[in-house]
């Protein structure tokens, strides 16, 4: 330390004058403390104030230039070192030195202006008043054709400068992408593909990049996707997949990348790695397998990429990815299903898919799952067979193959998700199915648990499905007995809340089913009619000229339905129908217009 203290007190006189042979020896004793123990080293120049001399040494004439450059690059590995590298004014001098022709003058700055940008606000906003960003990436992409090892050694170096510069930054990321730095970045990986530390540096810039919605197009328009499943096949540590796994997934959020990437042919990849880890117990084999599949999952949400790979049904990865639903890993388990929910897109491939047997298949994965399963499966297998039954001629056929039978086994699940699931399942089962919604209209605990989930305040998802699939059940059986079931259960006053809802659609399917509940059993209704203030609802949405003309309909249908009670005929005559009633008379809608005169007629004629 005292030899440093010494090259110290020397670098300061040699700072004034310019006998660079002085100061050369100055800096290559600093240079050898720095290597011996950098912390103490960079703590005595900052003690020393050494900083403040260094900007006059940076002269782009003089041959102890990179030297200096290189102390400041290993000085700013210190976190501490770095405001001060800023406060000392040595970015200004740093960028110019950017403009040289000499490799090692380059290499040098570029260092120490990324070591500087290294997780530190200050650095960053220096380097980007200084112009700094842009003459590195005008230097990268002047270089990027060269395969000559010290050119590559720098335009690693260089690529680093720009990643620490703009790591977590969307500001400064958005601006090297306005720079046009994504197609030079694509082009290097391809020129450099064996270039390890320049390939690695490539991937944790387009890792930054991705994650900005802005950067999608620009990748879009590169072949990104070819370069990145080429440069997947040649690997073989878990290390460096799992870093194009981690550029990979941000970039497959976008439709047009996922095509590219299937048409790259990714999804052989991804298939080849969950061949290879799916028995495996090391940590890395569960988290390859992980990714993989998750992956696979994410590139079948994009239309194209989902139907290319569906081709009719017939497709080897489709049947690939219907073999891990039952494996006995509960990741591919995962994946399979959600894979299958993601096929199910569209009525062809949902009919196709019933019709070749892979409800049976969800059905046995449920099963295995319903005491102390995993939630997730449970979701997932519900959500595919939740979309299966969309399409009315799946409806009888998974009717048939017991899907009601197995989807009530979680009537007792207490994960919102899989309430939700199950319920919307059930929903999208009975539509148009009178028998199936009566049987399970019927079913006093399925019932029960309905009422009890329509008071799932902290769970608004659950709580609408179950508000809707109360309202199916009825709607769709038109069954005396159904109704029964509800009335008993205690089920009306959700339906009238319901009725009140801000979605239209719902409102709307309230009303259908309290209709019904009227015409098929006002007597046992009436108590919980006025209970749930019925009326004065209806009076509400006939009122407010925000209401669809298809609510109006049903609530003056409504209205004429419960006349025939007593104490609700009263409560009507109370709140003077007759009055809203007469102004719809004018309305635009005729078929909202002709039922207000018949509503008018009828209370006219019972008043």
């Amino acid at each position: 330390m005292y030899n440093l203290s010494e090259a110290l007190e020397k670098l300061k006189l040699a700072s004034t004058d310019s006998t660079t042979d002085r100061a050369e020896s100055c800096l290559d004793c600093l240079l050898k403390a720095l290597a011996n123990n950098n912390t103490e080293a960079s703590m005595k120049i900052q003690e020393m104030d050494i900083l403040p001399l260094l900007p006059t040494l940076l002269n782009p004439q003089s041959s102890c230039t990179p030297k200096v450059a290189n102390i400041i690059a290993e000085v700013a590995k210190n976190e501490f070192m770095r405001s001060p590298c800023v406060d000392a004014g040595l970015i200004p001098p740093l960028v110019q030195l950017l403009n040289s022709t000499d490799q090692e003058v380059l290499l040098q700055t570029g260092r120490a202006l990324g070591n500087i940008c290294y997780d530190s606000h200050e650095g960053r906003s220096a380097v980007h008043l200084a112009g700094g960003a842009q003459i590195v990436a005008e230097h990268i992409k002047s270089l990027s054709q060269n395969t000559d090892v010290e050119n590559e050694k720098l335009l690693t170096v260089l690529c680093g400068m720009l990643v620490n510069y703009s790591n977590d930054n969307d500001s400064l990321q958005a601006q090297l992408i306005n720079m046009g730095v994504i197609p030079t970045l694509v082009k290097l990986l391809g020129i450099h593909s064996r270039n390890t530390a320049l390939t690695e540096m490539c991937l944790i810039a387009f890792g930054n990049l991705a994650e900005l919605e802005s950067s999608k197009e620009q990748f879009a328009s590169t072949n990104i996707a070819e370069e990145l499943v080429h440069l997947f096949q040649k690997q073989s540590e878990h290390e460096k997949k799992e870093m194009i796994f981690e550029v990979l997934a941000p970039l497959a959020e976008n439709d047009v990348i996922k095509l590219q990437l299937v048409e790259a042919g990714v999804v052989e990849c991804l298939l080849e790695v969950v061949a290879h880890t799916v028995d495996g117990e090391r940590e890395e084999d569960v988290a390859q397998l992980k990714t993989a599949s998750d992956l696979m999952v994410l590139l079948l949400l994009g239309d194209e990429s989902m139907q290319k790979l569906f081709e009719g049904g017939r497709g080897s990865v489709f049947q690939r990815v219907l073999s891990w639903i039952p494996s006995h890993n509960h990741q591919l388990q995962l994946a399979g299903a959600l894979a299958i929910a993601n096929f199910a897109r569209n009525d062809g491939n949902c009919i196709h898919m019933v019709d070749a047997g892979i409800v049976q298949k969800l059905l046995e994965l449920l099963d295995r799952h319903v005491e102390e399963g995993n939630v997730t499966v449970q979701h997932a297998a519900l959500s595919a067979l939740r979309n299966l039954a969309i399409p009315v001629v799946n409806k009888s056929k998974m009717l048939s193959a017991g899907v009601a039978d197995v989807v009530l086994k979680f009537l007792q699940s207490e994960m919102p998700p899989v309430q939700f699931k199950l319920l919307g399942t059930l929903r999208m089962l009975i539509d148009t199915q009178a028998e199936a919604a009566e049987q399970l209209g019927t079913n006093g605990k399925l019932v029960e648990r309905l009422v009890e989930w329509c008071e799932a305040k902290d769970h608004a998802g659950v709580m609408g499905e179950s508000n809707r699939l109360l309202s199916a059940l009825i709607r769709h059986s038109k069954s005396k007995e159904v109704v029964r079931t509800v009335i008993q259960g205690g089920g009306v006053k959700h339906l009238v809340t319901m009725a009140t809802s801000e979605h239209m659609i719902m409102q709307n399917e309230a009303l259908v089913a309290l209709g019904l509940i009227a015409a098929l059993d006002l007597a046992a209704a009436e108590k919980d009619f006025v209970g749930s203030s019925l009326v004065s609802v209806l009076h509400k949405l006939l009122s407010d000229e925000r209401s669809a003309p298809e609510i109006k309909y049903n609530s003056m249908i409504l209205i004429c339905a419960v006349m025939g009670s007593e104490p609700l005929h009263k409560e009507v005559q109370n709140l003077a129908f007759i009055d809203v009633v007469s102004k719809l008379r004018a309305h635009e809608n005729k078929t909202v217009s002709h039922q207000a005169s018949l509503t008018e007629q009828r209370l006219t004629a019972q008043s």
